[in-house]
């Protein structure tokens, strides 16, 4: 696990290795063990090392093939190494280490771009093939790991983070409004975009490939809609349980200590559960609880400690936020409106006391329909016995008529209901799970941000007809935009901030390959979602486990911008500063902050997404 920098120069003119240097100390917290670069006529590669596998110091990347013309730097971890090196060592490979990352160099030499069909793990990395005087970079296929990049006038940057791509002056630093525009709906700013213009993000499950000064980005996998299984669902569940108690075991392997996160949750409980199983030691375990009622899972956690005898950590805290979020701002790199965020870091940062390693469970949701919003779209599908044409031409007469109504807040709400009645499932889906409505963002923008964001279209789009399996869609659409540019993020983002390495088995590509085949009926039911993953796991977790509503994992911030918070609030939201940058009326943002602070409606979804993005601003812009 490290973070991974670089350059390309498409004249084929030497890299200046301080300057790789000093994106690499950018992002030390990603890597506080070593730092190594290595430059080239027409390439710079670095990376600094959070070493995990074969902790020799010589085992430290970039490192090349036997002959020096191949070199890569890597982030990430390729679970299947052992056998692919055993497979590459057959075919005449020479090795100098044990690592995993030293896989990589050889396989492409094997099998050139096809390598990465046989990588199952967690990965982002940058190759130079000198011969041809091509960068081949490529991201694993959920998003677990960063890659970021800029093209300049004579070549390519690249890095784990953005502040590592701007440490270079031949990249400019300026916002990009549409990108914005895109954060204050979903909450983070979906690939391939990034806040800052000219900066973009390969997307997960991408390549790129830089060489004879052209740069092209390809797709090689995708969460796509597999036939459904003949498996019938005793057997599915036995196969459930197989596949994912194969996943924890593959990360399992680790030369440095390893825990795991765990909350009040069935999808953390049940890794910790297969990890004490496969395991002779207790299993290190990491929780958090809050004051506040309703946030504290540490009793539900202490459940399934107990079960496993695991060496269980826990600690209730009240972080100072107000100096925990510029932190995160720091860190972030762009505006990023998820504040579970927020408990993530302060887990992660306990949790690395103990271990560089931990396992977590994120995943279960995307994999068996766990999330409500699903729920709600499907709801919503009963208007379709209405023929479409019809549900339309009367949503358009009844907002008509809402239109001429003075009260701003009913007419929202009202033209909401109208759009999800009138629209199909990707209109529906989009709705519900954006931050800021349509209605809301045109009493927020000033003119000139309206105009500046005026008829874009966003990048986070899946094919959808109607023929398709509703919940099976919503599925994957999570899968392919909101799992990795929002949970996966906030995980290494928080997680890497405090040198600390997440793995996630429910995340294993071939896992997820197999969920999709199951039928969507015997994921989510009346009775909600998750049902078949359930029973599956049913013996192996507490009754309370299975049985209890599902929560999140967030801070009790809305009751915080009530109180200790508010200062904070007023000051960045409210001041000249934020007015001058002229994107939000003055008076709209007063409204939402009284009406918040009154109790008299709960904003706190809106106002932590425009609180960190005037942090944002402040900490990178201006």
């Amino acid at each position: 696990m490290c973070g991974i920098a670089g350059k390309v120069d498409f004249r084929g003119e030497l890299v200046d290795r301080a300057l790789v240097e000093r994106m690499c100390g950018t992002i030390a917290h990603r890597g506080p063990d070593d730092q190594r670069v290595y430059v080239a006529p027409g390439v710079g590669l670095g990376q600094r090392r959070l070493a995990i596998i074969d902790l020799d110091p010589r085992a430290a990347a970039p490192l090349s093939n036997e002959d020096g013309t191949v070199w890569v730097t890597f982030n990430g971890e390729i679970y299947n190494f052992r056998e692919l090196r055993t497979e590459l060592e057959r075919k005449g490979h020479t090795f100098r280490t044990h690592t995993d990352t030293e896989v990589i160099v050889h396989a492409y030499e094997e099998y050139g771009i096809d390598c990465l069909s046989r990588f199952r793990g967690m990965f982002a990395f940058a190759l130079w093939d000198a011969p041809r005087k091509r960068l081949f970079a490529a991201r694993d296929r959920l998003g677990k790991k960063p890659f970021v990049y800029a093209k300049t006038g004579t070549g390519l940057v690249f890095g784990s983070e953005i502040k590592a791509v701007t440490a270079d002056p031949d990249v400019s630093i300026a916002p990009d409004l549409r990108a914005i525009d895109l954060y204050l709906t979903y909450q983070y700013v979906p690939s391939p975009l990034t806040a800052f213009e000219g900066i973009s993000k390969l997307p997960p499950a991408h390549y790129l490939i830089a060489e004879n000064g052209n740069v092209r980005v390809e797709r090689y996998w995708s969460p796509e809609a597999r036939p459904a299984s003949t498996l019938d669902p005793r057997e599915l569940e036995q196969q459930i349980v197989e596949r994912l108690r194969e996943a924890v075991r593959m990360r399992l392997v680790s030369d440095v200590p390893l825990g795991a996160f765990l909350s009040g949750g069935i999808d953390s409980a049940t890794i910790v559960a297969l990890m004490a199983e496969a395991g002779d030691a207790p299993v290190k375990t990491f929780s958090i609880g809050f004051e506040e009622s309703g946030f504290d899972e540490l009793p539900y956690a202490r459940r399934v400690a107990e079960r496993y005898g695991t060496d269980h950590h826990e600690v209730v805290v009240r972080p100072n936020t107000a100096e925990l979020l510029p932190k995160l701002v720091h860190h972030y790199n762009e505006p990023f409106a998820n504040y579970s965020a927020l408990p993530t870091y302060c887990v992660s940062q306990m949790t690395r006391e103990h271990v560089t390693v931990a396992l977590s469970g994120d995943g279960g949701d995307e994999n068996f329909a766990g999330y409500e919003n699903y729920a709600t779209v499907m709801a919503w599908g009963r208007a379709d016995v209405i023929p479409g044409p019809l549900r339309r031409t009367a949503a358009h007469a009844a907002q008509a008529v809402l239109d001429l109504l003075p009260d701003t807040t009913t007419l929202g709400r009202a033209s909401r209901a109208f759009t999800m009645f009138a629209g199909d499932v990707p209109e529906r889906f989009l709705l519900q799970m954006s931050i800021f409505k349509p209605q809301e963002k045109a009493a927020a923008y000033t003119a000139a941000f309206r105009s500046a964001v005026q008829g874009q279209r966003s990048p986070v789009a899946l094919a959808w007809s109607r023929d398709m399996d509703a919940l099976e869609w919503m599925m994957r659409h999570d899968q392919s935009f909101y799992l990795p540019d929002s949970l996966n993020v906030k995980v290494d983002i928080a997680a890497m901030a405090n040198s600390l390495e997440v793995r996630c088995p429910l995340l294993d590509h071939e896992f997820i390959e197999f969920t999709a085949t199951i039928p969507s009926a015997l994921k989510r039911d009346r009775n909600g979602g998750k049902q078949i993953f359930k029973r599956a796991v049913a013996s192996l977790l507490p009754e309370e486990i299975l049985t209890r509503k599902k929560t999140g994992f967030a801070f009790p911030v809305a009751a915080w911008f009530r109180n200790e918070l508010q200062p904070m609030l007023r000051a960045n939201l409210l001041d000249e500063r934020a007015r001058t940058r002229g994107l939000f009326e003055p008076a709209f943002i007063r409204r939402i902050v009284d009406e918040h602070v009154a109790g008299a409606r709960d904003w706190s979804t809106r106002l932590f997404a425009l609180l960190f993005l005037e942090l944002w601003f402040r900490e990178f812009i201006d």
